[in-house]
């Protein structure tokens, strides 16, 4: 099994319990959720003139294939409500692949780790919360350095 970080976000309908839903459908479909950081209200990042996000962030274990992880995600969001939108828009949940273990992708679909993780202070909070001591793979610095 590999350990993964998603990075889980709101800010349509009930937030709280759209992060608390996707988590469930997470457990659901056999995902092994070990910890969840604190939810967090923030301002919106990219495009402004919208209500604030709610964010949390999930470390799982999986035994799912990045790809296979990807698409879940995508499933969940979906199932929740996700519409499709512009980008930055308003959501009702977003799932991102933060981490994959120490695996680094790039494809069409995705990039692991996320490619603005270090930017989002949104994300690096609850993720030092949680696992201070994980290291960036590409970084090569904890997230606590990075934050």
């Amino acid at each position: 099994m590999t350990t993964v970080f998603l990075g889980l976000g709101s800010n349509r309908g009930d937030r709280k319990k759209n992060i608390l839903k996707a988590i469930r459908l997470l457990k659901k479909s056999g995902q092994k959720v070990l910890r969840i950081s604190s939810l967090r209200e923030t301002e919106p990042y990219g495009y402004k003139k919208q209500k604030k996000f709610l964010n949390a962030v999930a470390k799982l274990k999986t035994k799912l294939l990045p790809s296979e992880l990807f698409e879940l995600c995508k499933k969940i969001e979906k199932k929740i409500g996700r519409k499709k939108s512009f980008r930055w828009g308003p959501r009702e949940i977003d799932i991102d692949i933060l981490f994959f273990g120490k695996k680094v992708i790039e494809n069409k679909k995705f990039t692991i780790p996320h490619s603005d993780l270090h930017n989002r202070n949104f994300v690096l909070t609850p993720l030092v919360e949680i696992a201070p001591n994980f290291v960036h793979p590409v970084l090569k610095k904890r997230v606590s350095e990075i934050c």
